[in-house]
């Protein structure tokens, strides 16, 4: 097991800039998880951190060694891909057994690391196997388990299980979790299912264009984004945004402070309370409502026309077409600046107000 250090690490492709002076401290045992939209650099930066991109500037230190130019094969990481990357031509065993076959590792050793790593992830019996003959979720288990056998300092896993079906994605995300709580080993864990990042992660690195927007516990994010974006990012169904001009209540009043023109108020679906006339804050049309049994999420769209979703506990038994009203508690409302995207009224917002990591 180790730590892991990087301090201003940059990539270009020539005059591209694509990843601007992340810094970023990862503890020994850890389980790290980055997040972020598409081309926000995660998969490129845990590239960086495998040896299998170079990096433009900045250290990167596994340990206490820097890793600056050290060959991938000698780091100490173990990757899994997302596409398996596993050889077709040779039985499950063959594939754990390679890597060491490789280094020279001694064939008793091979077979003594191959087979503790198949009865951990309960792959035994498909050790003969080819791979072709496994269904996706026995070959990414295979996939780990070659990691595994090499005993690495750090578990680098990029989007692991976005080529599996959902019942699938569940069971193996469970059996990562596991294995992380035996093995105490550091795992990063690059993914786009914010699930996924919100359930695994000690904690969730949020990435945007290259730079770190926050990091923090699955809790910190959702209770205290450092940004607007951080807290439309985290949580599904998404965080709701609105002006003041949107709202149908006194939300200064609810608050107590003043809002501007130049505030978002930020609601999240499951905090929207539906509410009498008299006592709401914001009012919606109701256009379309899925019921997905032990919630439903009601789709709306206030009259200045921005649509919004609220998660409810059952379905509305209004009309398609009519208007439902909510209220909210002050201290579940964040409120941004709207240039910035930074936290107003910190002071004043209560409990779960928004901070920077």
């Amino acid at each position: 097991m180790s730590s892991l250090t990087l301090r201003d690490v940059r990539k270009s492709y020539g005059a591209v800039d694509v990843m601007h002076g992340v810094d970023l401290d990862i503890k020994d045992g850890e389980f790290i998880v980055f997040v972020g939209p598409s081309g926000c650099g995660k998969s490129t930066l845990l590239r960086m951190i495998a040896g299998l991109e170079e990096i433009s500037g900045g250290t990167i230190t596994i340990g206490d060694q820097v890793v600056n130019e050290v060959a991938a094969s000698k780091r100490g990481v173990a990757m899994v891909f997302q596409n398996y990357a596993l050889y077709p031509h040779m039985s499950v065993y063959k594939n754990m057994a390679f890597g060491l076959k490789q280094a020279k590792t001694d064939p008793a050793e091979i077979d003594r690391r191959v087979r503790t790593a198949a009865d951990l992830l309960q792959i035994t019996d498909y050790l003969d196997r080819s791979p072709r003959n496994l269904s996706g979720g026995q070959r990414q288990r295979v996939a780990i388990g070659r990691a595994i056998v090499r005993d690495p300092k750090v578990f680098l896993f990029d989007e692991p299980l976005s080529n599996l079906d959902a019942a699938l994605r569940v069971q193996t995300r469970l059996e990562i979790a596991r294995l992380h709580k035996r093995l105490k080993t550091t795992m990063i864990y690059v993914t786009h299912d914010q699930v996924e990042a919100m359930t695994l992660a000690d904690k969730i690195v949020v990435l945007r264009a290259g730079k770190i927007e926050q990091v923090g516990t699955p809790i910190d994010l959702y209770e205290r984004p450092a940004n607007a974006f951080v807290a439309q990012f985290i949580g599904s169904p998404k965080m709701n945004f609105f002006s003041i001009a949107d709202l149908t209540g006194d939300v200064s009043a609810t608050l107590e402070h003043a809002l501007t023109k130049d505030d978002i108020i930020g609601m999240r679906p499951e905090h929207l309370i539906p509410a009498a006339n008299g006592n709401a804050v914001l009012e919606g049309k109701l256009e379309l409502v899925e019921n997905l049994g032990e919630y439903a999420l009601a789709h709306l769209t206030t009259q200045t026309g921005v649509e919004f979703i609220a998660k409810v506990e059952r379905p509305p038994t209004l009309a398609m077409g009519e208007m439902m009203q909510f209220s909210i508690r002050p201290d579940l409302v964040h409120v941004f600046d709207a240039k910035s995207g930074r936290p107003n009224h910190q002071e004043q917002a209560g409990p779960r107000s928004s901070q920077s990591a």
